[in-house]
């Protein structure tokens, strides 16, 4: 997945960093995601929806909200409405890129500054929440002792998910005031809202409030066992299929989701957790699989293992076949079902001394009035299946390494 680092001005004139992550093949919308309250663009919650979203064919920027992470400027001297203009600013970075964002994202307090951010966002068809308070204000409940010496002080730390950060009086008392429901009401997009029942940070309740606040069109998705932070890879993995399908319904995509991305007749592989073994696969313009290795060795199972892709296509092109000449023949043929199973043989049991062959053991389940002599003729057609023809004798593979991108 393409990543391009880039900044631009936030609200104060600070310069505020951000990631686009880019799909492999054509760009089919734009997304601006916010991250959750005093968190980062880099918050692995972020990354692995920005990246599964880019899988489907959308461009995300994820930027880092003023006085957080790389960016400038310091946090204790912002607010809930400077955090809604730095969105703004992100928007119009992209329009100034020719890539005005479509569909805004936003997890926890990022999710309320997308909603308040919505409408001075002309480009935006479409508005996702992840974990977002209906009262801003609900974030303070999290501050604890320390919101007394804010108040007193005008500033104070706060320990928040592990990390230290300074709170202004200022953000406390924007928070509080800031009233949602008007925004949510007059939001004009389509909305989503994705919550976990178990969010002990932000109640499901806050879920309710929103959608009730919203007119249609609007939706709502639970999460189920997640957490408020989204930490699980695969309810990360879950959400962003979510988002990518309701989006290309709302957003109205050219192409089909997930995306072309590669070629008609190049069937394209793309390292999708570099920290597992999960694959995107994209044949050409319409389709694409996820690969993976199950959790025993080191993957998530998401996927199909290799083998069992390679189990896939004989299976597949064995049942077109026997279907195929049963059609031209015009037999009963009712249904077709092909059972795959793949082990490696000893090398005694297959006859090649210092060999370990691999072995597809085939089951075929015909179903219609057929004579004994038509089932026996479609066996012996499953042997003549094209994928089956190139298992059983040698095949050649060329390999080449090509420049990566920006090499």
């Amino acid at each position: 997945m393409p990543t391009e680092r880039l900044t631009f001005a936030g609200h104060g004139g600070h310069e505020l960093a951000a990631r686009l992550d880019l799909p492999e093949g054509p760009v089919l919308a734009t997304a601006l995601f916010a991250h959750c309250f005093t968190c980062s663009k880099d918050i692995p919650a972020a990354r692995r929806i920005a990246a599964r979203l880019a899988g489907a064919g959308f461009a995300v920027l994820r930027f880092d909200f003023t006085g957080l992470g790389h960016s400038e400027g310091e946090f204790e001297n912002t607010s809930f409405a400077s955090n809604t203009e730095d969105l703004v600013l992100a928007a119009q970075a992209l329009e100034a890129r020719g890539m005005a964002p479509s569909l805004l994202i936003g997890h926890s307090l990022g999710g309320a500054a997308v909603l308040a951010a919505a409408r001075q966002i002309d480009s935006a068809r479409a508005v996702v929440t992840i974990g977002a308070p209906f009262d801003p204000g609900h974030v303070t409940q999290n501050f604890g002792g320390a919101l007394d010496r804010i108040e007193a002080e005008g500033a104070a730390e706060v320990e928040l998910g592990g990390h230290k950060v300074r709170i202004g009086r200022g953000f406390v008392e924007d928070v509080r005031a800031t009233r949602l429901e008007p925004e949510i009401a007059g939001l004009r997009r389509a909305l989503l809202i994705l919550h976990a029942p178990r969010d002990t940070v932000v109640g499901i309740e806050n879920a309710g409030e929103i959608f009730r606040a919203a007119r249609h069109p609007k939706s709502f998705v639970t999460l189920d066992e997640a957490d408020h932070l989204i930490t699980d890879p695969a309810d990360a993995e879950y959400a962003a299929g979510v988002i990518a399908a309701w989006a290309a319904h709302y957003l109205e995509l050219k192409a089909p989701c997930p995306p072309p991305g590669a070629p008609e007749g190049v069937v394209r592989v793309t390292e999708a957790d570099p920290d597992g073994f999960l694959q995107d696969i994209n044949a050409g313009p319409r389709h694409h699989i996820l690969a993976d290795e199950p959790e025993a060795y080191g993957g998530t199972g998401r996927g199909l293992t290799p083998y069992g892709l390679l189990s896939a296509g004989l299976g597949a092109c064995t049942s077109m076949t026997i279907r195929m000449y049963a059609r031209r023949k015009g037999w009963p043929l009712e249904g077709v079902s092909v059972d795959i199973s793949h082990d490696k043989v000893h090398a005694q049991d297959a006859g090649q001394p210092g060999a370990k062959p691999d072995r597809f053991r085939r089951l075929i389940r015909l179903t219609g009035d057929l004579s004994e002599d038509q089932r026996a003729r479609l066996l012996e057609i499953a042997d003549k299946c094209p994928v089956h023809r190139t298992l059983e004798r040698s095949s050649h593979v060329e390999t080449e390494l090509v420049p990566a991108d920006g090499d």
